[in-house]
Order: C-alpha cells, then sequence, then structure tokens
C-alpha cells in the first residue's frame, strides 16, 4: 500500500499529531506500507516537492506544532484556473496521484483544503481528510483538532490581561482569530472570564457595550474585558456591502475601532490585545493530542477498510466517517440559539445585543 499525506492551509499545534497517528497505525497494522510526505501542501502534488517517510520521521512529533511536511494555501476558488506557468493545477494533482501509485490521499485541513480534497474525491482519487481549524467551524464534526490548543493560547492572554486591567481600571479589548465564526472566541471568553463576548453570529451595539461598561462601574468593578472575534460585526456593518466593509477591516480591525468608539462614548482607558498567530503555535494541549491520535488512527483504519470519499469526524465521544461530500462547502457557525449561549448570558456576559 501507497498512502500520500499533506497537510494544508493555515497551520495549527495539532498537525503534526494527526500525522502521527495516522503513520502509526498503518505502520502498525500494515507493515509494507509505504508513506509519501508530500510537501507544503497542494502545492506538493502541483508541482512534484515529495520524499519517502520513515517510522523515524514520525518519532517525537506528538508534542510538536506546525507541520513537518510544511503548508500553503492553495485557495479553493481559484483552483480551476491556469496559472500563468501554464499549470491545470487539478490536472497536475490527479497527475501526481497516479504517476506516483498512490492508494490513497490523506488530507489534513480546513474548509477550503476540504473542498479541494472533495474535488479530487469526485474525480476518481482515493481521499481520507482530517478536520483542522483552529476555529471549529469546519461542519459535520463536533470538535477540530487545533481548536482546544488555540483556546488555551487565547486565555493565558485575556488572564494576564486581567491584572493589568484591574490594576489600572481599564477596558481591555482581547481581539482573537475567528473571521468568520467566533467559537474561539465564545470559549475563550468564558473560560478568561470574559464580561462582553462579540461574535461574527450576533451583531452587536455600540450603546449595548457602553451600557454593560457603565453598570460594571456602577457596582464597583472599574475594569472590563471584551473578547471580540477578529469578524465581530456591529449593526451597521450589516448595512455595508461585503467588498467594502473588508477594506475597512483592512483599514481598522474591529477592536481598534470598537477602542476609539468606548474611549469616546464612556471616557474610559481604553487599550487593545491581539494575541494573533500566538494562537497557532507552540505545542498541542492534552485534549488535542488525544483527539489527534485517534482521528489519525481511525482514518488509518478507514484507508485499511477502503473507505474513502470520507473525514474522520468526533461525533459525540466516537470518531465516525463522514463523506467529503457532505462538509466540503459548510460552515458550523456558532449556534445562537444554543445552551452555552444561554448559560453564558446567565453568567451576566453581554454579547452586545
Amino acid at each position: 500500500m501507497k498512502v500520500g499525506i499533506l497537510t494544508s492551509g493555515g497551520d495549527c499545534q495539532a498537525l503534526n499529531a494527526t500525522m502521527r497517528g495516522v503513520a502509526k497505525t498503518l505502520f502498525n497494522k500494515c507493515p509494507d506500507v509505504k508513506i509519501i510526505g508530500i510537501e507544503d501542501g497542494y502545492k506538493g502534488m502541483i508541482y512534484g516537492r515529495f520524499h519517502e517517510m520513515s517510522q523515524d520521521d514520525f518519532s517525537g512529533i506528538l508534542t510538536k506544532g506546525g507541520t513537518i511536511l510544511g503548508t500553503a494555501r492553495e485557495p479553493f476558488k481559484h483552483i480551476r484556473e491556469i496559472g500563468e506557468d501554464g499549470l491545470d493545477k487539478v490536472k497536475a494533482m490527479e497527475d501526481f496521484y497516479r504517476r506516483n501509485g498512490l492508494d490513497c490521499l490523506v488530507v489534513l485541513g480546513g474548509n477550503g483544503s476540504l473542498k479541494t480534497a472533495s474535488l479530487l474525491s469526485s474525480q476518481g482519487l482515493n481521499v481520507v481528510a482530517l478536520p483542522k481549524t483552529i476555529d471549529n467551524d469546519i461542519f459535520g464534526t463536533d470538535m477540530t483538532f487545533g481548536f482546544m490548543s488555540a483556546v488555551d493560547v487565547a486565555v493565558n492572554a485575556i488572564d494576564c490581561i486581567h491584572t493589568t486591567a484591574a490594576s489600572h481600571s481599564r477596558v481591555f479589548i482581547v481581539e482573537v482569530m475567528g473571521h468568520k465564526t467566533g467559537h474561539l472566541a465564545l470559549n475563550a471568553g468564558i473560560a478568561g472570564g470574559a464580561d462582553i463576548i462579540l461574535l461574527p453570529e450576533i451583531p452587536y451595539r455600540i450603546e449595548k457595550i457602553i451600557s454593560k461598561i457603565d453598570e460594571r462601574e456602577k457596582s464597583g468593578h472599574h475594569f472590563t474585558i471584551v473578547v471580540a472575534a477578529e469578524g465581530a460585526l456591529s449593526i451597521d456593518d450589516l448595512r455595508l456591502p461585503k467588498k467594502q466593509l473588508r477594506l475597512r477591516r483592512e483599514k481598522m480591525p474591529v477592536s481598534f475601532e470598537l477602542s476609539a468608539q468606548i474611549r469616546l462614548m464612556s471616557g474610559k482607558d481604553v487599550r487593545v490585545t491581539i494575541p494573533g498567530h500566538t494562537q497557532r503555535g507552540g505545542s498541542p494541549d492534552a485534549y488535542d493530542r488525544i483527539l489527534s491520535s485517534r482521528l489519525g488512527a481511525a482514518a488509518a483504519g478507514f484507508i485499511i477498510e477502503k473507505k474513502f470519499g470520507v473525514m474522520a469526524a468526533l461525533t459525540g465521544s466516537s470518531i465516525t466517517a463522514v463523506p467529503l461530500s457532505d462538509v466540503a462547502g459548510k460552515l458550523k457557525n456558532v449556534d445562537i440559539l444554543s445552551d452555552e449561549i444561554a448559560e453564558a448570558r446567565s453568567l451576566g456576559i453581554c454579547f452586545g445585543d
């Protein structure tokens, strides 16, 4: 058996741990297996960058962040376009698969990467995918690997901000990743004891935010912690065309816009902290090491069973095979009617609505 494996899109803490889960299971159950490491995501297939991997390559990487194969973004919306080099990217990937005699392609990636994986599957390639993203926004799985590790990084930032916010009686805005969904902001905000959490799924009114800050002032709490997803939207933002809003955010991130508004309307001293790409970095936490190992082992099982065109997913406490065609192109948003949101409101957390 010959299996190709690649990591695509943004990196995260548990990519290596997941590859290790796949490889260790295959080596244990199929002594004659060959694993081909494809470098820099789909670009490795397009331009023929790869190497054969041994068992030693997967030793000692359970705790290592990033990806030993390298990664790159290959936007799905451009995947069918002929590049300046004249290459048909989809045909190049199909040719790579067949020329190297692969029996299966394992793809570790997020939403865009899974769209390409589904496309390759529809073209007749045997594909097994694994759900990677710190945003936890992949449809069809309860959890993605990398998410809880990113939550831990964001919570550490919020914890550190608490002491300086209280010492100086300031409003602190901690902007976390999440362009389209707010799973990271919601979980980090609850775990970090935020007073206000702003999500893309719940458009906010600045007046509600000011009201919450005033409420805390009157109750003797002279600081406020705001956790905002980078894609948080105000009611006014909803009226703007997407292109205009994107250009506006490129000039001024939501956290800095909020900072100026709060300072003007409340008179409070406001500071902004953006953990940024630190949320993708460092070692995977214990939860992600376990989840990645389980997902990887299950994916290897699917390969052995010749169960292709699927994504390994966490459903409840079980790892299941979900058809790629059912998950590709679908986004898992925060359910604003969920118990988690209701319980956060019960705790006194304001969502700006």
